[in-house]
């Protein structure tokens, strides 16, 4: 059996075949765009262990709404031992005996895991369900991979916080200019060999261009990786985050 042939002139001609069997050259249809919508109600199952220490007083004060700090904890402190989250930062501070004017929430990533890919904003919800949060004075603090993480949520719902405090970290400078409202308070170690100070830097060289009025960055120029004991240790630091309200 022998088959007719033709000649394509392009890639948008084919061969149509008709009843008689003889051959023609036709044109492909220009294709059609649609408008489509996809829409479905997903559900999923999320978790986090964490440290909670709650103010002196709160108990006795009724209703009265306190300020909430969350701290995220470094790469080292992963895992489900929630005691290692007592080895640097307000944790520690509190292990130590320090009492603090709010309430701080501590959560604990995964081994393996990596911040943004937690539920950190929903474990935010349960707490303000759970207890007298003030929604106005909601702080947001993190030390390497909490400090990426703690650029990463803000970018994420600036609307949510009243301030954050990001040491040692770095992230996305494109995303600054949605945080240019927002009062930022950033530290970093000078000789950092582990995230370069360059990584903060250039987050508030993006924050200013885009405008941010209200950014502090503080360097320690001898400090190593570990600038966050000296930034934790710092009482100005609290009181500059008591004095911290969301603006509409």
């Amino acid at each position: 059996m022998t088959f007719p042939t033709a000649l394509l002139a392009g890639p948008t001609l084919v061969l149509s075949w008709l009843a008689l069997g003889s051959c023609v050259v036709a044109q492909n249809p220009a294709p059609a765009l649609t408008k489509e919508s996809f829409k479905e109600t997903l559900t999923r199952e999320t978790s986090l262990n964490y440290l909670l220490a709650l103010p002196p007083g709160y108990e006795a004060t009724g209703d009265k709404k306190w300020p909430l700090v969350v701290f995220l904890h470094g790469a080292g402190e992963r895992g489900g031992d929630l005691e290692v989250l007592k080895k640097h930062g307000p944790p520690k501070l509190v292990q130590e005996g320090r009492t603090f004017p709010f309430i701080l929430a501590a959560p604990q990533c995964p081994t393996d895991q990596w911040w943004p890919d937690e539920p950190v904003l929903e474990l935010i919800d349960h707490l303000q369900a759970r207890l007298n949060v003030d929604p106005n004075r909601i702080i947001l603090t993190g030390l390497s991979m909490g400090g990426y993480g703690t650029w990463a949520f803000a970018a994420r719902a600036p609307e949510r916080f009243a301030a954050i405090v990001p040491i040692c970290g770095g992230g996305t400078p494109y995303l600054m200019r949605r945080l240019t409202k927002l009062p930022i308070w950033v530290f970093h170690g000078g000789k950092d060999p582990v995230v370069a100070l360059e990584e903060s830097d250039r987050l508030v060289n993006a924050l200013k261009k885009n405008g941010a009025k209200d950014v502090q960055f503080t360097i320690y120029p001898e400090a190593g990786h570990d600038s966050w004991t000296q930034a934790y240790a710092t009482d100005a630091l609290y009181e500059w985050m008591m004095a911290q309200k969301r603006q509409p």
